[in-house]
């Protein structure tokens, strides 16, 4: 099966449905409710994947995070269940349709790679991008993986795309492995775009691949590939408010 453009198996639309519909799931629920009840805030034992999926940024002092099943969290507050950061999707008995659901969650207003336009014009981005092609129009299996690592790997950086990459390291390997660079640059491989905050730090980066692409992770979620654009589509996709692009390019 092929999602966003890029071919999945079996072991890892299972993955998917079980991170999107586990039999039980986590709510935020005021405090007070979970003391009452006696429910155990799990904040601190929530697995990446699950705080992507349901979306627990930010979470209160004030709030708790619990784990409910259905029927407990159909018996919350109808204010408490219109206030959950994100929907919740229950799994139901037939795997089949909930692979398709987890399918449409991970496209719905997503765009799909087109790392199969390089098919045949890989050999100038193997050059200068060594890592680039084995992890084009790929899901990292996890949630981590983001867009600093992947244009670190993308450079020859071993493991950086499978790694959670900080600020710290990626400032580092940028002031070591590229040079300042000019907007011409945008369709030769090897261009760094970074995004930043008006603070000056790291927000987003990508690389491009020359010939009018790029390669990005959009985020640090399981559901987000490391996949190729059209450099414009990048662009597009990576402008928020307060952020501007600057460039570097990989030194020879």
């Amino acid at each position: 099966m092929q999602v966003l453009g890029i071919d999945i198996g079996d072991e890892t639309l299972d993955a998917w449905r079980a991170w999107l519909m586990p039999a039980t799931q986590p709510f935020v629920v005021p405090r007070a409710l979970a003391e009452r009840n006696g429910w155990p805030d799990a904040r601190r034992e929530l697995a990446f994947e699950v705080v992507d999926t349901f979306e627990l940024y930010g979470v209160g002092p004030d709030e708790a995070i619990v784990w409910l099943a259905r029927p407990e969290a159909r018996a919350l507050p109808p204010q408490v269940r219109r206030n959950q950061p994100a929907p919740h999707r229950w799994p139901s008995a037939d795997a089949v349709t909930d692979r398709l659901r987890a399918v449409r969650f991970v496209e719905a207003g997503r765009r799909a790679s087109r790392h199969r336009e390089l098919d045949g014009r890989w050999g100038p981005v193997d050059d200068v991008l060594p890592g680039a092609r084995a992890i084009a129009g790929t899901f990292a299996g996890r949630s981590g993986p983001n867009c600093f690592g992947t244009v670190m790997g993308a450079a020859g950086v071993s493991g950086a795309s499978e790694e959670w990459m900080q600020l710290a390291p990626f400032e580092e390997w940028l002031a070591a492995a590229t040079v300042p660079a000019r907007a011409d640059r945008d369709d030769r491989p090897g261009t760094v775009l970074v995004w930043r905050t008006t603070g000056g730090d790291p927000a987003h980066a990508a690389v491009t691949l020359g010939g009018g692409f790029l390669l990005h992770k959009p985020s640090q979620g399981w559901m987000s590939p490391r996949k190729v654009l059209t450099v414009a589509e990048g662009k597009f996709s990576a402008r928020r408010a307060g952020l501007h692009l600057t460039r570097r390019a990989l030194a020879s």
